[in-house]
């Protein structure tokens, strides 16, 4: 299989653009709006990194640069960040880009309907200085802010107050969730719910067009045979992702290629830790044994990943032991170890639990999120079996799945992360963090989990410039976490792309895909 990993692809496939084609791609999940402020979720920023854009962006390497920011500079002694923004950038309808459309879209982002309000959580303020300079002011030290905000996208004021869409609307939806007026270099000119996605090159894009794409168009496809069908057919000149069954086959076959990396995306179990009693099975309302960690230690050493990776993920992804990979900027190489698998200490800890007759609970999981998502939560019920313990296996389509565990319909969970600033404070802050909306934290933190010292520890990460003094402090954080089993994570996911064998791009680690870099050829 051609293993190809996001650099090495980046610098193979730069060839110069030819005559203008269409493109048609193909993914498991359709991404939920159109509004880059109301569903904080891969799907849904990763298609919007081709519509909209923020100050920075990411580029091939996942490198920092300037996007509708031509630079920034820190205010002061670490009192926050002043970004000078590019001259003559327009949105999808000819409407001007200044900071007034900034500042609207971090009061919009910010504001309490906001998913992505949790984001700026170290703002204290935002100023607009003139029409090209705007200040952002952080309660505290911040140097890795520019970083995190690389999937902040800005929206037009104007076109959103005109639409009466000036805030997110994530239950209900407004013109935004079907509609976008962008500055990047695609707009959308069509979109169909659940069935198709048609896209237009911005003509009036600032930046250099490198793509040869006249018109694309995604198509959601969550059958797998399906999907493989119309990329053989041609039907599609991608997918992603690849079944992993399926890989090895497809690279045999003639006019496609499977492009295969590792994601920056690791798969984990959460449990409900602040719920009193279960909600599922036939223990259901009985007192919650997932809130004494010797519990969800026994879970973490029932889990067979070895066999989870060679028999369901054919061998195509790496163990994990932190909420970040190894790739990550503040990996804990101290604490890279993870839980051995123990079938007897896992039955002799739910007996010290007090379980030593098991008990059972609801397992929540998605069927078309992460690859292979309900066969691995199908081993894992297997698994946590053999040690007496009996999940009731809920798996759903990644629709109904947020709202379950938004509303906390569940025991346990499946959940894949991946870090947006690819910093390991990002997980912290998002996962790990005690959940608190005044303070825009532990937004993603399902089950309620909570440790005071890690509250305590992650200002001081977010704040402290000295590298040694922040890694010291991140390896704390993971200590706690790996000890409190906080969360057991299992795997990071690969990336199993396939295309005809016409076209070139670029796979990047966070799994988003950039279509201003595809050619056909």
């Amino acid at each position: 299989m051609k293993r190809v990993f996001s650099a090495a692809l980046a610098a193979a496939i730069c060839a110069a653009p030819v005559a203008a084609e269409d493109f048609k791609w193909a993914g498991t999940t359709d991404p939920q709006t159109m509004d880059p402020h109301a569903v904080n979720s891969a799907p849904v920023l990763g298609f919007l990194n081709n519509v909209y854009e923020g100050l920075v962006r990411r580029g091939k390497d996942m490198s920092i640069e300037p996007a509708l920011a031509t630079s920034w500079e820190p205010i002061g002694e670490g009192e926050g960040w002043r970004f000078y923004l590019r001259d003559g950038v327009t949105f999808h309808d000819g409407s001007t880009f200044d900071a007034e459309d900034v500042l609207f879209s971090y009061e919009r982002a910010s504001s309490e309907v906001s998913d992505t309000r949790s984001w700026f959580a170290p703002v204290s303020e935002v100023k607009m200085v003139d029409a090209q300079t705007i200040e952002i002011y952080t309660t505290a030290p911040n140097p890795i802010f520019p970083d995190s905000i690389a999937n902040w996208m800005i929206m037009d004021k104007g076109w959103a107050e005109a639409n009466s869409a000036a805030r997110p609307d994530k239950e209900n939806g407004n013109y935004a969730t079907l509609n976008a007026n962008g500055t990047g270099a695609f707009k959308v000119t069509a979109r169909e719910p659940g069935l198709r996605t048609e896209l237009a090159p911005h003509d009036g894009w600032w930046d250099e067009a490198t793509h040869n794409i006249t018109k694309a168009e995604f198509t959601p496809i969550q059958n797998a045979a399906t999907a493989v069908a119309a990329l053989l057919s041609g039907e599609v000149d991608m997918i992603n992702p690849v079944p992993i069954q399926d890989a090895a086959r497809l690279q045999g076959q003639a006019g496609v290629q499977v492009i295969q990396g590792i994601e920056a995306r690791v798969i984990m179990l959460g449990f409900a830790q602040d719920a009193e009693t279960l909600k599922y099975g036939a223990d259901a309302g009985k007192p919650n044994p997932f809130q004494d960690a010797r519990v969800r230690e026994a879970v973490a050493k029932a889990v067979n990943v070895d066999a989870i990776l060679k028999t369901i993920m054919r061998g195509n992804a790496e163990p994990a032991s932190q909420l970040v990979s190894p790739a990550m900027r503040g990996y804990s190489e101290a604490h890279s170890t993870r839980p051995t698998f123990d079938v007897d200490g896992a039955r002799a800890l739910l007996a010290e639990a007090g379980y030593a007759d098991g008990f059972e609970f609801g397992l929540k999981c998605p069927n078309n999120r992460y690859l292979n998502d309900e066969a691995v939560c199908q081993a894992v019920t297997s698994m946590l079996a053999k040690v007496g313990i009996t999940a009731q296996l809920d798996a759903m389509p990644v629709q109904n799945y947020w709202p379950e565990l938004r509303a906390d319909n569940f025991d346990m969970y499946l959940l894949g992360w991946s870090p947006g600033t690819f910093d390991a404070e990002h997980p912290i802050r998002f996962l790990a963090s005690t959940p608190n909306a005044e303070k825009k934290l532990g937004s993603w933190n399902f089950g309620g989990y909570s440790n005071a010292r890690i509250d305590a520890l992650l200002p001081m990460i977010q704040s402290e410039i000295d590298d040694g003094k922040r890694q010291a402090m991140l390896d704390e954080s993971a200590q706690i976490l790996q000890e409190e089993t906080a969360y057991v994570p299992m795997y990071v996911q690969p990336l199993v792309w396939g295309t005809r064998d016409n076209i070139s791009l670029t796979q990047r680690p966070d799994n988003f895909f950039i279509l201003r870099w595809v050619n056909v050829q």
